[in-house]
């Protein structure tokens, strides 16, 4: 599960071996470097009797005892032996994985990484060999996350949008109602000054782009078009958004959670140091664990300039081209996204499935966190440049010195950057 985009910047013997595994230390689709597997008679897959390992980033026990269930269940109707590591460091330990030439065979892998590791041939780009009536079921959005020079690459595990999130108590203390949850952004600006009282901040959000970019969206903007192909970061839309977001940061009546001592919007929000925050599905692990006497609500973000707008966060199931056994790799991967896994999934550790078939009863389970699985149908994915995490890092930066930067000059500079990976 994503709590926030993670951009680890790998340090010492770590950025080396990233760097050596991204710059093309794997065999290509279909390789066996291993040296155990066989392509023979399987599709063009290596098959052999080598066991699998599933390198997962786990957000704590509830996401690690339930992957590790499905696993064990798929291994013992398969006979083929698996075995779940929960990683340290995911993107460390894929990096490393891959420049040893002994990577897991099945892995978490975000937007972020997928360029990289599928231009130097590190995945196994497997979205053709999946059945149909699977691929036609995950969200169109999802799948073109991860597809990347014209293929799909590997199988949307579960996902993630923003919404508003709001302190229903201190929402009835400032004489809110139902009907005041804002639909416009003017709605929004008054509604975060009426909750500003004392200690209490009316809107408090993580200050980078993975927050703020829903104002983007919102606005009609985005950093790049659909499928990264054009940069747009310093389009109007953008601008007019961040210019937004300015305003209510100069007024007070919006401020970074950095800036009130918190790590992150939802730490901010459970200590009501925020009496609203824009969040992901996430969220609900969070408050339940850490701040189960809080009570809130979920409601979809304001409509911008053009119309409904967030961001939306995933990661696939990746399969290492140097698996000697991608096809019990695949077969796993089918099961793991099966309705009935993904369902269980969503029970344990509160994500929303990638596939159309699971709304309905997700949304029966979880009718409180609807708003996150309604935004499907209009939220953005973020840049899937290789080398966009980078780049994100420093937009960030510059975000949090938004209150007194020009919102213009922080868009060119992404503008800049962003372009120089296109090339």
């Amino acid at each position: 599960m994503i709590r926030r985009l993670t951009r680890t910047v790998l340090m010492g013997s770590v950025a080396a071996a990233a760097a050596f595994a991204l710059a093309g230390c794997g065999s290509g689709f279909g390789g066996n470097s291993n040296g155990g597997g066989n392509s023979s008679g399987s599709g063009g897959l290596t098959s052999s009797k080598d066991p699998l390992t599933v390198l997962i980033g786990s957000s704590g026990d509830a996401e690690t005892a339930a992957v590790t269930s499905a696993v064990a269940d798929w291994s013992s109707s398969s006979g083929t032996k698996a075995t779940v590591i929960p990683a340290s460091n995911l993107d460390q330990q894929l990096a490393q994985g891959f420049a040893a030439k002994k990577p897991a065979d099945v892995f978490y892998l975000s937007t972020g990484s997928l360029p990289g590791y599928a231009a130097n041939g590190s995945l196994l780009a497997y979205g053709s060999k999946l059945p149909s009536s699977l691929t036609s079921d995950f969200y169109p959005s999802l799948v073109k996350n991860f597809t990347y020079d014209g293929k799909l690459y590997c199988a949307p595990k579960d996902f993630s949008t923003l919404q508003l999130i709001v302190n229903t108590d201190d929402w009835q203390a400032a004489g809110l109602t139902d009907a005041d949850y804002p639909k416009t952004w003017d709605q929004l600006s008054a509604d975060a000054k009426k909750l500003t009282s004392g200690s209490t901040t009316g809107l408090v959000v993580s200050g980078q782009y993975e927050r703020l970019g829903a104002f983007m969206v919102e606005a009609g903007g985005n950093l790049t078009n659909a499928d990264s192909t054009k940069v747009t970061a310093n389009s109007q839309a953008n601008v007019d958004a961040l210019t937004y977001a300015q305003g209510l940061l100069k007024d007070g009546s919006m401020k970074f959670a950095a800036d009130v001592g918190a790590g992150w919007g939802g730490e901010a929000f459970g200590k009501n140091l925020g009496a609203m925050t824009i969040e992901g599905n996430w969220i609900s692990g969070a408050m339940s664990s850490d701040y189960p006497s809080v009570h809130y609500k979920v409601v979809p973000l304001p409509a911008g300039p053009k119309g409904m707008g967030t961001l939306q966060f995933t990661n696939c199931w990746g399969i290492a081209a140097d698996s000697p056994n991608q096809k019990a790799a695949l077969a796993l991967v089918e099961k793991l996204t099966s309705k009935d896994d993904q369902l269980a999934f969503a029970k344990a550790f509160g994500v929303m499935p990638s596939i159309q078939s699971a709304a309905s009863e997700w949304k029966q389970e979880f009718p409180q966190y609807a708003p996150f699985l309604d935004a499907s149908d209009y939220a953005q994915g973020t840049p899937t440049l290789k080398g966009v995490a980078n780049v994100i890092t420093d937009l960030d930066g510059k975000i949090a010195q938004l209150k007194t930067t020009d919102p213009k000059t922080i868009l060119d500079s992404a503008q800049s950057n962003l372009q120089a990976l296109l090339k």
